[in-house]
């Protein structure tokens, strides 16, 4: 037994080690990404340039009927016709990356369903149709506009529905930086919004009534997200720390997932542990129906996260794409090896549900700074959210805060982690200096989490008061898919 343990605490402390070993390669990378889109579209259409311009210059004949359309159109875009093809491909991504993004939702249901008991899978499964369609909603009617509300106080600014001006096939709406239409971000950012509620959804699964979950997702979604999102996102008072540097947040370590796991935090504090989940005798586990589930969960998230992150560039440039694919792919398999070693030396057996939780827990860590840190950075970062991530279930559940799926410690405990990394592993050009400093770090995702915590701890207490937010003990027992929807999800 003693050679067994130790044999499983030296492979523990191998994979801590081993991206360390890489560590020189931290500093020795090429300039953060942050610098690289404009360097690549000038490298990637220098040549082309010269080639519109003569173009354009020399007309066609009238024989051709396609060119002088062609031409029209290049002449719109002005002095950045040169790159209009570029400008068409990265709009092409963004759609791409947001269709990932959409697929993310079905990764987060069969996760969460997986995770939970049968007799509550068809509950699971109805939330996380209903948020992705009140989310689309609520962001198109008010959260786009207030999300990115241009000039305002830095603080707070509600913005009204989606304008009907957003149609343009120029660079008009952000140049080659920002690379798409504004119907293009719009749908982009629109399915990052509903994530804020799933997160919250699978923290309540098996006890919270569903009116009541349904109210507070959509004034979530189409509220306090979008706000809270403004302070980064959207121009506001974040862009002054880091001595002006502003808040590193690459694609929503803090600003979607942190956000997201602390409002679940809230609600389940009001909301209770499930019966029978903490007894006199300890702890007693409510085991999940179908880890087969569960594990296309994880895989379709993982799937999804590439375009998460990789739409996160805004642009088709090569050279940060392929930076975050790689950062993100690594960051998520060392944090699935960091809590297949950690829960094998803690829990004296490898534990599935911990290394998909590994897989994770490695992917929101990298989701804040995928674009300014090494490969072997990425590693180091996955390797410690992994860790980190078993340890904080744990510890909830110590503390009697039931979280049936580990929401609040892979996005909230774990949004924590990637915005500090973002400082501590960031990567400094030869001769450059450090952009982003981990008290200026930390000051952003405390005040994104205080918010979250705060006004959803407020808006489900109001909700206890009025409606209720938990279901009857009987209705616990029967389970949510015939209490609340009439009918179970399997019948057999």
């Amino acid at each position: 037994m003693r050679d067994t343990f130790n044999l499983k605490t030296l492979l523990l402390a191998a994979l801590v080690a081993m991206p360390l070993l890489f560590g020189n390669l931290i500093a020795q990378e090429a300039a953060p990404a942050a610098e690289a889109p404009s360097k690549s579209v000038e490298i990637a259409t220098s040549a082309a340039k010269a080639a519109v311009e003569a173009e354009v210059a020399a007309g066609v004949g009238e024989d051709d009927q396609k060119a002088p359309a062609y031409l029209e159109l290049l002449e719109a875009q002005g002095e950045n016709a040169y790159a209009f093809d570029f400008f068409t491909i990265s709009m092409v991504w963004t759609l791409i990356s947001a269709a990932l993004v959409f697929l993310m939702h079905l990764g987060f249901a069969t996760l969460e369903a997986g995770l939970t008991q049968s007799k509550n899978t068809v509950n699971i499964l109805f939330k996380n149709c209903f948020i992705i369609a009140i989310g689309l909603v609520t962001y198109a009617l008010i959260g786009f506009n207030t999300h990115y509300p241009g000039d305002f106080n830095g603080w707070f600014s509600i913005g009204g529905p989606l304008g009907e001006g957003n149609v343009d096939d120029t660079f008009g709406y952000g140049g080659v930086a920002l690379c798409m239409t504004g119907y293009g971000d719009f749908i982009f950012q629109a399915m990052f919004a509903a994530t804020a509620a799933t997160i919250v959804s699978g923290a309540v699964a098996e006890r919270v009534k569903l009116p009541s979950f349904m109210i507070f997702a959509t004034i979530l979604v189409g509220l306090a997200y979008p706000v809270v999102g403004s302070w980064h996102w959207g121009g506001g008072w974040m862009g002054g720390l880091s001595g002006g540097n502003g808040f590193k947040d690459f694609a929503g370590s803090a600003v979607v997932h942190a956000f997201g796991g602390f409002a679940a935090l809230a609600c389940v504090i009001i909301l209770g542990p499930r019966k029978g989940k903490y007894t006199k005798d300890g702890i007693k586990p409510i085991l999940g129906h179908s880890m087969p589930l569960a594990a296309v969960g994880v895989f379709l998230l993982f799937f999804g996260w590439f375009g998460f992150n990789g739409g996160s560039v805004l642009s088709a440039a090569p050279g940060p794409l392929g930076l975050v694919f790689v950062t993100t792919a690594l960051a998520a398999c060392a944090g699935a090896l960091g809590a297949i070693a950690t829960s094998w030396v803690v829990l004296k057996k490898p534990d599935l549900s911990m290394t998909l939780n590994g897989f994770l827990a490695g992917l929101v860590g990298i989701t804040a700074n995928a674009d300014i840190v090494s490969p072997s950075g990425a590693m180091v970062i996955g390797v410690i959210a992994g860790v980190i991530v078993v340890f904080s279930v744990l510890f909830f559940d110590k503390i009697k805060i039931d979280d049936p799926v580990g929401a609040i410690s892979v996005h909230g405990v774990c949004g924590v982690w990637g915005i500090l990394a973002a400082a501590i592993f960031e990567v400094v050009p030869e001769g450059g200096e450090k952009q982003f400093s981990i008290v200026g770090q930390l000051t952003g995702v405390l005040a994104v989490g205080a918010a979250a915590f705060l006004f959803s701890f407020a808006l489900f207490y109001l909700l206890k008061l009025t409606l209720g937010v938990r279901v009857s003990a009987e209705e616990e027992h029967e389970g949510l898919d015939v209490a609340e929807h009439g009918t179970p999800a399997y019948h057999i």
